[in-house]
């Protein structure tokens, strides 16, 4: 077991009662012990904050935003609260294998990677799994996640402090596309573990289910993290094409 120090993992959860559940209980469930879970709470009208409180362990902090911030707001609250040397970041209708955070720490600390992200498999709306599994590259660059964002948002793992300098807390954009262009715009590489370790719910409700808001955010988000009008369109095109391809390359 490889302990790369303490991992906070940042939920942010508006009315999600019905999937929270299966996200809390998967990392609970995680083999690497030294973490922390951030849930904030944000305004939810439904049950949320009571079926966190409903679980009994140490390790989880339940913060209550006093107004309605947006998701991207609500995380980094979340981020500037934690006591963790790592973030890692799930959805609260994600939700991860028992090893996800084991074989992020290993991968880490054979290459010193400071950003790092893992497979998918996937489930519908209902919480059933689906027979598909997004493979990932071992690495990507700056230049290659321009043209697709293979890194998800909740099988990220990132030093704290680089999240905090580089995340882009704006619900107009792709925020988490933008903090992990500004990352490996320094230079720096990502890794990824090719297992499907993060279980993605399809949900068409979500920021990314709508389409044609999607590319509307990802093209903002081209142009928050500095490209010029044409390298954004050219990117935006290379964009639409992956995005195509994407699922005629999930393995069934």
């Amino acid at each position: 077991m490889h302990d790369i120090g303490r991992i906070s993992v940042i939920m942010a959860a508006y009315n999600a009662g019905k999937t929270i559940d299966t996200a809390i209980s998967s990392v609970l469930s995680q083999t690497y012990g030294n973490f922390e879970l951030i849930v904030i709470n944000d305004c939810s009208a439904d049950d949320t904050a009571d079926k966190v409180r409903s679980f009994s362990d140490e390790r989880i902090v339940l913060l209550e935003n006093e107004t309605n911030m947006g998701v991207s707001k609500t995380r980094h609250r979340g981020a500037a609260e934690a006591k963790g040397e790592w973030i890692a970041i799930l959805d609260s209708d994600d939700a991860w294998e028992p090893d996800k955070l084991e074989k992020q720490a290993g991968l880490q600390s054979r290459t010193g990677a400071e950003l790092l992200y893992t497979g998918s498999a996937f489930m519908d709306a209902d919480g059933h799994r689906l027979d598909a599994v997004l493979d990932v590259p071992e690495t990507v660059d700056r230049r290659r996640l321009l043209k697709q964002n293979i890194l998800s948002n909740s099988s990220a793992l990132v030093r704290r402090e680089l999240f905090l300098q580089n995340e882009l807390p704006d619900d107009s954009i792709h925020e988490d596309f933008a903090c992990w262009l500004k990352i490996l715009g320094t230079g720096r590489t990502a890794y990824g573990v090719n297992e499907p370790l993060l279980i993605y719910r399809l949900s068409g409700s979500s920021k990314s289910g709508n389409k044609l808001r999607s590319a509307k955010m990802n093209w903002r988000t081209y142009r928050a993290v500095g490209l010029n009008v044409f390298s954004a369109f050219y990117y935006m095109v290379c964009y639409t094409l992956n995005g195509l391809k994407k699922y005629s390359k999930l393995k069934h």
